[in-house]
């Protein structure tokens, strides 16, 4: 009997007749199935076989009898046929009806073999008694293998087919109905089967390469279908909790791990998109784009979940994925306000968006805080956070804070301890974390962003600043932290406050102000003493010094009387080595007992300081002491109500010094600018009770300093003095002197060309103007229209400019954010930051920074990027000669004040005086004649 023959009479059998010939017929239809080339026949054999013969085979023969011999001739077929479509789809179009018939029919072929094996799939579910996998495990890979191929083929028909897709449409939605019935089909199948413990490795083996082939299937699919997505993804995750404790060892955990955060951050980018789009355009809830966002939500709730569930049943084999859980909390945060790059949503479908994803993951954030790896990866000592992620870091330590009082302590050690052993992988404690993320927020500080806030006695849920929010969040960490961690948190507080960075050692100084107000009396004391000791050790007037002394200052509140006392029994204010303990405090901090000492020691300090320098005949060396004991001195002095003795001596000692400030010399050292600065505080404070030859002293000194060129510390002390001037009466006799020459000091420092000291001039302009009995002043100091148009927008509270817009402000503040991250690096590293150059309104100019230590050297101009070794200009030779002879100029107008305020009444003028005008006489017409010469 010939082969066709066979075929058309098998057909016409009943199913009894199939059953009695079925050793004798279905042995020689397995062959013709295996030999045929035909796609046609294939699919006729195929169909013979199992529908007419497979229901008449015992479930043991249907592997070893039909499916291991049948099924691998089905995927190659499957495979042949893909080829031919990829080979002949390029000539594809409505003209080549040959082409686009052959194309169908080869399409028709793929879907009829899908049916067929449904089929058979469908067969062996009706079956009773199937439970393991090794009965039929050639029906799931074969089926597994159809439906990678048929959806890879659909997910890329767009780019196979391009613009011919209309002509094969309605086959490839076909395939894809289908591919997704047979895999309902193997889904059910697999569901029926269950291993036992004693199970073979073949059967594990069997089993996980399923489970990784649903995976496979699961990235392909993404994008085709939310419900058989979602679908594919629970049931493979049933089977791998399933068979767990057989399978656990086998599956690839980071690809699954990496599969979910990925199919998770998809469909958030996807529903963050549509909700964006829906704000923006204002779409009714019955709008397909709202209804597209709903079903985008459910998918997030669920890969949310899923991955959840996945790591509480398999996290002992997550190790290698937790930098990824890391990754992802950063990537999810950072897709939500505050977060500066989250985009903007309606409150109703941000809070959705939020219920949906951020709670799953403070439940999966709940699973890892005990997790070594996880905690390792978190606080590992370099983190490669981005700018758009720093915020998003910043909040997952704060998280981990809300959640430590309720962990284990082996958990509390993990996260509060950091690396203790060499052989530990290193990682920070999670105080140091907080702070250094902090720290980071450069941008998010300045913006800046907002946060819920706590809800107190039922009142409205207000907004904090991310300080307050992590501020917060700290300080209810350190009320439930136990005693064995406070070792820690005291160290990372300490190491926080020595920061360059302003608002971290803020953040570290409000932390500590709580533990010792929180603490015990004799904690706070321990504290205090410690602080007031490395304050002690400071070098000098540095960063870490002044957040030390701001530290002391606040706790010196918190302190009983009797540890105040014993604080200044440690450290005598009469000692000058202990000035800079004392400098920066508060009178009104202390106990009456207390501050009555201060009040007699440090008064008497700096009297003895100052005639001690004035026997040494004002030496430069001895400068530095009585800039220390001048500091000291404006704690007794600024308060409201000064004590008369210590007002007295304080004004001795101005008096004395105002007749020493000479303009030249105080531009040439770093030293006496710095006694410039106090002398001019203390003056402020005092104002009301000056002679008048001392402010006229005051103000010559200020207008020979004129222009005040790279003075910047010099101007800030001088509009303190002059907006408190502005309470005082001058003198009828000294006004044609002072007036007119503080007119001229306030135009000068309104014409300034950095936008800053503009601003602190117009405020301290402001204070002057508002109480003056001295109008000429404010008229006569208005020297162009520019100063007076900036004036009065001051004064009235106008804006100059454009209302800037809030993305050009955040593009100005993310260049400003890495300047300041720069200037803070090069502090941590020890080095002298760069100078910037500052633009506002159009004009450029450079801040310098100058302190005390510097010295004949600080007048040398630096530059953005300045050349090592220079070589000299010749053509600047006369520039410098300007320099000289303001410098002349300002000392010749110096000596003239002094001249005019010792007048004729007093003794006359020694010889040496008149013999040295002389010279100098001599000496200018010196230089007059080499100039004449040079012309």
């Amino acid at each position: 009997m010939s082969q066709t023959t066979l075929l058309e009479e098998v057909e016409q059998w009943s199913p009894d007749i199939c059953k009695n010939e079925l050793k004798t017929v279905l042995p020689k239809l397995v062959s013709i199935h295996c030999r045929t080339d035909s796609s046609t026949e294939h699919i006729r054999v195929l169909r013979i076989i199992m529908d007419m013969f497979l229901p008449h085979l015992r479930l043991s023969e249907l592997e070893e009898e039909c499916f291991s011999k049948v099924l691998p001739k089905v995927v190659k077929v499957f495979d042949n046929l893909m080829e031919e479509i990829s080979s002949q789809v390029s000539g594809l179009s409505s003209q080549n009806t040959e082409l686009t018939t052959s194309l169908r029919n080869s399409l028709q072929v793929m879907i009829q073999t899908l049916e067929t094996v449904a089929m058979c799939v469908k067969h062996v579910c009706a079956l009773e008694g199937v439970s393991c996998l090794s009965e039929v495990r050639s029906v799931p890979s074969c089926v597994l293998y159809l439906l990678r191929n048929t959806f890879q083929h659909c997910k890329e028909s767009e780019v196979v087919y391009s613009g011919r897709l209309s002509l094969v449409g309605d086959l490839l939605q076909a395939l894809f109905k289908e591919a997704y019935t047979l895999q309902k089909g193997l889904i059910e199948l697999l569901d029926r089967v269950s291993l036992h413990e004693a199970a073979s490795k073949d059967e594990v083996s069997d089993i996980v390469t399923v489970i990784h082939n649903l995976l496979d299937i699961c990235s392909i699919i993404s994008s085709l279908d939310m419900a058989l997505h979602a679908n594919t993804w629970k049931f493979a995750i049933k089977q791998c909790v399933k068979h767990q404790s057989l399978v656990e060892e086998h599956l690839r955990h980071s690809d699954i791990i990496s599969c979910l955060c990925e199919d998770l951050l998809g469909s958030l980018s996807s529903c963050l998109e549509l909700a964006e789009q829906i704000t923006q355009q204002g779409l009714q809830a019955h709008s397909p784009e709202v209804k597209l966002c709903q079903k985008s939500t459910k998918m997030c709730r669920f890969f949310a979940n899923t991955l959840v569930h996945y790591v509480k049943e398999f996290k002992d084999f997550l190790v290698t994925s937790c930098p990824r859980f890391h990754l992802l909390f950063l990537q999810i945060h950072s897709k939500f306000p505050p977060c500066l790059s989250a985009p903007s949503l309606s409150p109703a479908l941000a809070e959705e968006l939020r219920g949906a994803v951020l709670v799953a993951m403070d439940a999966l954030l709940t699973q890892l805080l005990a997790f070594r790896p996880f905690v390792e990866s978190v606080l590992a000592e370099k983190q490669s956070c981005g700018v758009d992620t720093a915020l998003a870091h910043c909040l997952l330590l704060v998280s981990v804070l809300a959640q430590l009082s309720s962990q284990p302590e082996g958990a509390l050690q993990l996260w509060c301890d950091g690396s203790r052993f060499p052989e530990e992988t290193p990682r920070l404690s999670v105080f140091d974390a907080v702070f250094q993320s902090f720290g980071r927020c450069v941008l998010e500080r300045v913006f800046p962003v907002r946060l819920p806030g706590v809800m107190l006695r039922g009142q409205a849920q207000g907004s904090v600043s991310l300080h307050q929010h992590v501020c917060v969040q700290l300080c209810a960490c350190v009320a439930a932290l136990p005693a064995p961690q406070l070792p820690q948190l005291e160290r990372s507080l300490l190491c926080a406050l020595l920061q360059p960075d302003v608002q971290t050692a803020l953040l570290a100084t409000d932390v500590w102000c709580f533990l010792a107000r929180y603490g015990s009396a004799e904690l706070c004391l321990h504290h205090v003493l410690l602080v007031a000791q490395l304050i002690k050790s400071c070098p000098g007037e540095t960063p870490q010094w002044n957040h030390l002394s701001l530290l002391l200052r606040r706790m010196l509140f918190l302190m009983t009387p009797a540890h105040q006392m014993e604080l200044l029994e440690r450290f005598p204010a009469s000692q000058e080595e202990n000035v800079g303990v004392w400098g920066h405090l508060l009178l009104r901090s202390l106990a009456p007992e207390v501050r009555a000492r201060l009040e007699r020691e440090l008064p008497a300090m700096a009297a003895s300081a100052c005639e001690d320098w004035h026997r040494s005949g004002c030496m430069l060396g001895g400068v530095d002491r009585l800039n220390r004991v001048l500091w000291a001195l404006r704690v007794v002095v600024r308060v409201e109500a000064p004590e008369p003795k210590c007002v007295s001596s304080a004004l001795s000692i101005l008096a004395q010094l105002w007749t020493r400030m000479c303009a030249s010399q105080v531009q040439k050292h770093g030293r006496l600018r710095q006694t410039l600065c106090l002398v001019l505080s203390l003056s402020a404070s005092l104002v009301k009770s000056l002679e008048p030859h001392t402010i006229s002293q005051a103000i010559s000194c200020l207008t020979a300093l004129l222009p005040l060129t790279a003075l910047d510390d010099v101007t800030l002390a001088a509009l303190e003095f002059l907006a408190a001037l502005g309470s005082v009466f001058i003198p009828p006799d000294i006004q044609p002197v002072v007036l007119p020459r503080l007119s001229t000091v306030f135009g000068a420092l309104l014409a300034s060309d950095s936008w800053l000291l503009r601003q602190h001039t117009l405020e301290a302009f402001g204070v002057f103007a508002e109480v003056t009995n001295h109008e000429e002043v404010i008229s006569q100091g208005l020297t162009s229209e520019e100063s007076k148009t900036r004036v009065v927008n001051f004064l009235s509270k106008m804006v100059a400019g454009e209302e800037e817009q809030a993305e050009a402000r955040l593009e100005r503040l993310r260049a400003d954010s890495a300047t300041l991250e720069a200037h803070t690096r090069a502090l941590e590293s020890g080095q002298e930051p760069r100078t910037h150059t500052l633009a506002q309104g159009g004009q450029e100019q450079q801040e310098h920074t100058h302190t005390a230590k510097r010295e004949d050297d600080s007048q040398k101009q630096t530059t953005l990027e300045p050349c090592p070794k220079r070589a000299r200009q010749e053509c600047l030779g006369w520039e410098e000669a300007k320099v000289h002879l303001q410098t002349a100029e300002g000392a010749l107008k110096a000596l003239q004040t002094l001249g005019g305020a010792i007048g004729p009444q007093s003794s006359p003028p020694p010889q040496w005086l008149l013999t040295r005008l002389h010279e100098l006489q001599t000496l200018i017409a010196h230089i007059s004649k080499q100039v004449d010469e040079v012309t």
